[in-house]
């Protein structure tokens, strides 16, 4: 890795730069891989490199770590799992912290673990295009570097990369990338590198159902990410679109403030327009792990899961439900396991279809495996719903001017309308002429094999579970890496995970 990379053709800037204000072009090559994305996935293998002596630069486009967190999270979110699975590699959480954390706890853990190990990612500076350059066999990565006026960007010391200017980015000074010199609001900055690390997750952007009428209606209407709290709904009626965790928890949140919730589940029952209901458990796949590589299960097959949901109590016998799992997964079939946890559950919790609740005929672990929907873990929710403070209510048809019409005919007034509807990755929309990736910005390669693709390049948090799958993986692309690397830089120490 010696010399000067040439700047790419100019059909490589990406069409959301062709109207902005850019007034500088630079070229960065570094000897180091590339990570996209600083929230608990890249600081995962950033972690992870930096404790084999590999250095990374981490680009991500908010203001600061974990932006979900940060920015995009309701007030009252605490992890649904236990500390103990959802710990980053190589650092636990604090001993005085709650069996469960508190979205202020994990935020705290998340810049304890970037301190620790000394990772500074470039903030404000957002991906916009990547491609493998067969050429110089290497990753080129064109970004938009938005400059904070309320902190310095921050990146890794010059000795750990070599930056060298286009004809068109002259500037008086050669400057380090993350120098505190005032440059302008927005410039054009080119990485180049050998690896290339996908960590900007699977909830990337928030999704939005289209429905009609939303022009019409007077009411408020915000997608979860936008949520904070119910302060401001107090008295108001409030339909919330979505039924899994995040449905839930909002619904519980609104009731606490004094709200009259209403969550809108659907309930999966076929019509005349859609095709007949055919389950997975009628279909004979013994080999649940390879189910997207083959065309046993159509897009309607998946809707019908995400259309109803398994509730699960948080706890059983006094231990976490997904503790107790995993432990009897050591033991017992998957199939069995799910037998064991809802016939506990129908004793503990009863039936929850009597609430318009309807449980998919597939049990909660091998919809998780298949799909990635968590089931929802019951932390107050379904009490409110049995004595009616949260009433359910079928899929939303469409908006009216002051409510929602739902697919049986019926109309309810609202006040507000919260979209708890999930988030999805936006991968596709920079990463360039990518066979890995499906056209929802995910491997199409299943877990637990979708960690590393073609020419360097590799993924973290995309295998739909969640922070213990996060973490396997970032351990998998840091020996990867390193192991590569090493060969580039065989004065480099070897340290061990």
């Amino acid at each position: 890795m010696s010399g000067r990379i040439p700047p790419p053709p100019p059909t490589v800037t990406a069409d959301p730069l062709s109207t902005a204000n850019i007034s500088i072009r630079r070229v960065v090559k570094t000897h180091s891989p590339i990570i996209v994305g600083a929230g608990p996935s890249g600081l995962a293998v950033a972690a992870s490199l930096h404790r084999l002596s590999v250095p990374s630069i981490i680009l991500e486009r908010s203001d600061g770590i974990a932006d979900l967190w940060r920015h995009r999270a309701y007030g009252r979110l605490f992890l649904h799992l236990p500390k103990a699975f959802c710990q980053l590699p190589h650092l636990p959480f604090p001993a005085h912290f709650p069996t469960y954390p508190s979205k202020a706890d994990f935020l705290q853990y998340l810049h304890s673990y970037a301190h620790h190990f000394s990772l500074h990612p470039i903030f404000g500076c957002t991906v916009v295009a990547a491609h493998f350059d067969p050429a110089v066999s290497l990753w080129r990565v064109t970004t938009v570097w938005h400059h904070l006026s309320d902190q310095p960007v921050q990146s890794h010391s010059p000795s750990q990369m070599s930056e060298s200017l286009s004809e068109s980015s002259r500037s008086t000074s050669e400057e380090s990338v993350g120098s505190s010199a005032e440059p302008e609001e927005l410039e054009v900055v080119e990485y180049v590198s050998p690896w290339l690390v996908v960590a900007s997750g699977e909830n990337a952007e928030p999704v939005v159902p289209k429905l009609k009428g939303r022009e019409e209606f007077k009411g408020s209407v915000l997608h979860s990410s936008e949520y904070k709290n119910g302060k401001a709904y107090m008295g108001k009626r409030v339909l919330v679109v979505g039924c899994g965790n995040s449905g839930m928890d909002l619904c519980l949140d609104l009731c606490e403030h004094g709200a009259m919730s209403f969550m809108s589940v659907r309930s999966g029952v076929s019509s005349p327009s859609t095709p007949p209901i055919v389950w997975f458990s009628s279909l004979d796949c013994p080999e649940l792990r390879g189910w997207k590589n083959n065309d046993l299960f159509s897009d309607y097959d998946l809707l019908l899961l995400s259309c109803i949901v398994h509730v699960l109590p948080r706890e059983m016998f006094g231990a976490s439900t997904f503790g107790l799992a995993m432990k009897l997964l050591k033991w017992l079939p998957l199939r069995m396991v799910d037998m064991f946890l809802l016939m506990v559950v129908r004793m503990v919790i009863g039936n929850t279809e009597k609430y318009r609740l309807k449980r998919p005929e597939l049990g909660p672990l091998e919809i998780k495996i298949m799909t990635g929907k968590t089931p929802v873990l019951d932390v107050g929710a379904l009490t409110l719903i049995k004595n009616g403070r949260i009433q359910i209510v079928p899929e939303v048809e469409s908006l009216t001017s002051n409510g929602a019409k739902f697919v049986d005919g019926r109309e309810m007034g609202y006040d507000s309308v919260v979209f708890a509807t999930g988030y999805r990755s936006n991968v596709a929309t920079w990463l360039k002429d990518s066979d890995f990736i499906s056209e929802d910005g995910k491997p199409k390669t299943p877990f637990p094999h979708g960690w590393k693709g073609k020419n360097e390049i590799f993924y973290v948090g995309f295998t739909g579970r969640g922070l213990p799958g996060t973490s396997a993986d970032a351990i998998k692309i840091a020996l990867d890496i390193a192991e590569s690397w090493k060969k580039k830089n065989p004065e480099s120490q070897n340290f061990v995970l």
